[in-house]
């Protein structure tokens, strides 16, 4: 039993510990005995605890074994958190050798305290680009990590660890944070759900450098499980000065009531994205996924926003290039020597864009929004590919040979980021190579719950694999 506990989901899990067939410690060590089996090769961890883990485990299988003393519906649920994410106790490096390694590290951000709260065991940090600046998962200080379905291939990012670590039951829950994509690219190249949510609906300190662009959201095997975890994390904390006060939504009501009658647009290209730029496998993966929604008894019709000549990708370049200028001048000469030269050059380009360039690029994501709010207004959902792309090599810093300084090669996520809406992924195929392909699931604000119910109403007829090499144990 124990050697399926990893693999095994949340929700899964936790009914084996009601019902006295397993324990968080058994499921910890589950995890650890495939951290120690697959991370040499996906290196997807910056910083492990099995001590701690285990601690935490056995003070969790005490709540079960006393009854209904659990202290939520994922005690005991071995967990990883992203290393951008402030944690009590362990290295936030930010994927950068500009960072101190000593810290010190002695205050939780607010999803690190709603989890601890929630008694998970937190099995360690994973890996991340430098200051999450690019959509893959390398850097100077921790290496490249590797996609499990296809070593050699990359994860995506900048959560690319916590997937690499989550596909193949290193944790069974992971949390990841998402400033133009970054959970959605990551789930989408492994095959995972991921969700980012509403902006400021789940608690971000301390602030991110990208300010509104960045959310933080649950990474995981399947749609429920997803649900669990914001019934814990998408709580008020008042560190973040966009958290919703009296959000206490059950992001479980309604769960099961499928999507008939839906009104859904499905959009292949966004209005923006040019057809040549969207690869073949994807284009037809995700036209199936949208005829099982059809199946289903949604209301599906092709539509996309007019977009009114704005291109999203260049006005989320434009936020992210001069924030990314503004962060790097808190470091030394000495410290910048030491950073991604990637980093370097986005930062370059930031200062130089001219304050109108700038000013502009705000009043046109304003303007998105709105436009993003009206066409919504006429439909319960909007489905779109995640990626126009899957997994490519590890160490290329973005598709189709970029530089990575220009983030327009995954445009389907980050117009959501500059709408703060939120937008889920989840897999609907593979490719001709066998790399995962994701459907992208967007709702208006604060209709984060109708995306999960949708999600699972499709998850329920197109179950989500595991990769391969999950089964190698």
């Amino acid at each position: 039993m124990t050697a399926d506990l990893a693999m095994m989901p949340a929700h899964e899990l936790v009914k084996l510990y009601k019902a006295r067939k397993a324990s968080p410690v058994e499921a910890a060590k589950a995890a650890i005995t495939r951290i120690e089996a697959f991370n040499p090769q996906l290196n997807a961890f910056q910083h492990l605890d099995p001590d701690g883990a285990l601690r935490a485990a056995r003070a969790s299988e005490k709540r079960w074994k006393k009854g209904g003393k659990r202290q939520s519906d994922i005690d005991g649920v071995p967990i990883t958190i992203k290393d951008m994410v402030l944690t009590k106790g362990m290295p936030t490096r930010m994927g950068s050798a500009a960072t101190d390694e000593a810290g010190p590290w002695t205050v939780d951000s607010p999803v690190a305290q709603r989890l601890r709260e929630a008694g998970t065991v937190l099995l360690g940090k994973t890996t991340s680009p430098e200051y999450g600046w690019k959509g893959v998962t390398d850097s100077k200080l921790f290496g490249a990590t590797h996609n499990p379905w296809k070593i050699g291939r990359t994860p995506g990012g900048s959560s690319g660890g916590g997937v690499a670590a989550e596909a193949v039951g290193m944790g069974n829950l992971a949390i990841g944070t998402d400033g133009a994509g970054s959970v959605r690219i990551p789930c989408s190249f492994t095959g995972l759900f991921g969700l980012k949510p509403t902006q400021g609906r789940v608690p971000l300190w301390p602030p991110s450098a990208q300010g509104t662009l960045s959310h933080i959201g649950p990474m995981t095997r399947t749609v429920r499980d997803a649900a669990m975890m914001m019934n814990v994390i998408a709580r008020y904390d008042a560190r973040d000065a966009y958290a919703r006060f009296d959000d206490e939504e059950n992001f479980l009501k309604g769960f099961e009531k499928g999507v008939k009658g839906l009104r859904i647009a499905y959009s292949p290209n966004l209005g923006f994205v040019e057809k040549e730029k969207i690869d073949r496998d994807v284009a037809v993966a995700v036209e199936a996924a949208v005829k099982v929604f059809r199946t289903l008894g949604a209301k599906v019709v092709e539509d996309s926003p007019d977009l009114q000549g704005l291109d999203p990708r260049k006005i989320l370049n434009a936020h992210w290039q001069s924030n990314v200028a503004v962060l790097l001048k808190s470091f030394s000469a000495e410290k910048r020597e030491l950073m991604d030269p990637g980093l370097l050059k986005a930062a370059e380009v930031g200062a130089n864009l001219g304050q109108d360039a700038v000013v502009t690029a705000i009043h046109q994501r304003q303007t998105l929004g709105v436009i993003m709010n009206n066409f919504m207004a006429k439909y319960d959902l909007l489905l779109t590919p995640t990626m126009p792309v899957t997994a490519f090599a590890v160490n290329e810093p973005a598709a189709w040979g970029g530089d990575g300084v220009d983030i327009g090669w995954t445009p389907f996520t980050l117009t959501f980021n500059l709408t703060r809406q939120p937008a889920a992924t989840i897999p609907c195929g593979l490719d001709r190579d066998g790399m995962p392909i994701g459907l992208q699931i967007v709702a208006a604000h604060a209709r984060d719950a109708l995306i999960l119910r949708a999600a699972a109403a499709y998850e329920r007829v197109r179950p989500i694999p595991a990769p391969p090499m999950a089964h190698q144990v």
